[in-house]
């Protein structure tokens, strides 16, 4: 026979909803900052005969977006484990 638990929702959301926003924030400062409001300072260094800040504009935001993607998906089974969800 199964055991039911007592789930903690609110804990459970809260622990998503940071990890949502922080990754938001992370994509916001690489695409949006590293793109457009930090190029002048970024264009300084080249990347492969580019400047990195239009490296960034153009590649590096989809690397990272990506790379966050990845790392959701692993942080969210994370949390589902540890407040016993199954999915």
């Amino acid at each position: 026979m199964e055991e039911k638990t007592e789930i903690d929702g609110k804990g459970y959301w809260r622990a998503v909803l940071r990890l949502t926003l922080s990754l938001l924030v992370i994509w916001f400062l690489v695409s949006y900052g590293a793109g457009i409001l930090f190029r002048d300072f970024l264009d300084q260094v080249r990347i492969g005969g580019a400047p990195l800040g239009f490296w960034f504009a153009q590649n590096g935001a989809i690397y990272v977006f990506v790379a966050l993607i990845f790392y959701y998906c692993w942080a969210m089974g994370r949390l589902e484990r540890k407040f016993g969800l199954k999915g």
